[in-house]
């Protein structure tokens, strides 16, 4: 074969596997495409703090559930009622079993445009890589997406349940949930629904099984305020503020970095340590503005003028008073336990290692959030033969073709922990496999073939969650 022919063959086989592989093996179906477009849809509402769109949301969700033959209901539990709560109903044939819940939140937190590769509300969905950009679209826009689809596909089957299959969709669990499920559960139509069991949130996982969370961490704000004397910034003295405020962040830091070595060496997950994380801090005397001299102003010549204002930027850098060492001091910490941390043991650090009294040193740890059920037990769900829901979780996912990592406490907080308080069981899962990490972070996406398969996963959970007898 001559060389010329030889190259243009190979070329136009280098041609056609390349196509091959740009070209998805598996084109949609038109059901797959609708899924992936209605899941741009609900995207592309702004619903971020700090004004999420709770109106445009709640009317795209409500006709969408409707159109599936769901019974809907809207509820309102605040005076303001611009916080709605969206309550989605299929009714089982038995309707005296505990019912199940599968639980969303519609709120996001709010995105920087400038920092993303595609607009964050845009939901760009990359032709290549499949992958759609959105803010929420891991946290978690995707779930209630996938929860509809999956009773489509369920009822396109003739599938009945035999329990009641709720799902809540509720406002603000991105700022802690005090108007969302924190007072749904409070709530008499709470109560009515008779809930046995919860899906909620979970988090992506950057490998190929499913991540799947029987607790959350319990949340605590701590609050270090440090006192000691003035001075002149140039003095070296025992017992300044700023000097006090120190020793605490350094002791803390030290408890920090020997619970984040377990981690790093794998001994522990990241729910299963204290993290103790200084989020803020204040201290220094605020500079006066140049408005201090305005009256004097009028009375100097240009050149004394430019002394002037070369002196004060000189001690007055930073909007701070550099030459001054100041008499009081704070430092602010988000501390998060595991549930079954014991909490007199951090007391005790706290007052004993990280504020202690002799150094001018007081502090405010504050509760957020429950720490106990409702018989005083730690918040989790157990995952052993002893929770038959469990088991049916289980076996649902082996039939959907996945495979579970070995269950975890997340490191953050969902509004599963205001369900485990009351000791319903719950576990928090999101059927992202492969996946990055990307809640509340730059260039969120989720790929639209993850998507659709988590459409799949819940429609084995719904259908096996739905028929567990007893």
């Amino acid at each position: 074969m001559p060389p010329l022919r030889h190259h243009r063959l190979l070329l136009a086989v280098v041609v056609l596997l390349l196509s091959g592989l740009l070209r998805p093996a598996h084109p949609f179906t038109e059901l797959e495409s609708d899924q992936i477009a209605r899941f741009q849809e609900y995207l592309r509402i702004h619903t971020a703090h700090p004004s999420p769109d709770y109106a445009g949301a709640a009317s795209f969700l409500l006709p969408y559930a409707a159109s599936l033959g769901l019974h809907t209901t809207t509820l309102h539990l605040t005076p303001c009622k611009t916080k709605p709560l969206l309550l989605l109903t299929w009714p089982g044939s038995d309707p005296s079993l505990p019912s199940v819940l599968l639980n969303s939140h519609i709120d996001s937190v709010p995105a920087e445009p400038e920092k993303w590769a595609h607009p964050p509300f845009a939901a760009h969905r990359d032709p290549a890589t499949g992958r759609i950009y959105a803010r929420g679209a891991q946290d978690d826009k995707c779930l209630p997406i996938q929860y509809l689809e999956a009773i489509r596909g369920l009822k396109a089957a003739g599938f009945a349940p035999t329990r009641t299959l709720h799902i809540s969709l509720v406002p603000d669990e991105e700022i802690g949930g005090v108007d969302g499920f924190e007072k749904f559960v409070e709530s008499e139509e709470f109560r009515a629904l008779n809930i046995g069991f919860m899906l909620d949130e979970g988090q992506a996982s950057p490998t190929d099984v499913f991540r799947v969370f029987y607790a959350d961490r319990l949340v605590w704000r701590l609050i270090v305020k440090a006192a000691g004397s003035p001075g002149h910034g140039s003095r070296m003295f025992d017992g300044a503020a700023v000097d006090n405020l120190m020793d605490c962040v350094e002791a803390i830091a030290g408890f920090r970095e020997a619970q984040f070595r377990m981690v790093k060496a794998g001994k522990r997950g990241p729910g299963e340590v204290v993290s103790v994380n200084p989020v803020y801090m204040k201290a220094g005397i605020p500079s006066p503005t140049v408005r201090v001299f305005g009256s004097q102003f009028a009375c100097l010549s240009l050149d004394s003028m430019v002394k002037l204002v070369a002196v004060a930027k000189d001690r007055l850098m930073q909007g701070f008073v550099m030459n001054m060492q100041p008499s009081e001091a704070e430092v602010g910490f988000d501390l998060r336990l595991p549930p079954t941390e014991d909490i007199e043991q951090i007391k005790w650090r706290v007052k004993e290692e990280w504020a202690p009294a002799h150094k001018n040193l007081t502090y405010e740890l504050i509760r957020k959030g429950p720490v106990t059920d409702v018989a005083g037990r730690p918040i989790f769900t157990a995952t052993n033969e002893s929770n038959p829901w469990w088991s049916v979780f289980e076996q649902a996912i082996t039939s959907a073709g996945g495979k579970l990592s070995k269950p975890e406490i997340l490191s953050s907080t969902t509004d599963s922990r205001f369900v485990r308080q009351l000791g319903i069981p719950a576990l928090g899962f999101s059927p992202m496999t492969n996946t990055p990490i990307l809640l509340h972070d730059n260039n969120e996406f989720l790929e639209d073939k993850v998507f659709l398969r988590g459409i799949k996963v819940y429609e084995h959970l719904i259908r096996a969650l739905s028929c567990l007898q007893g």
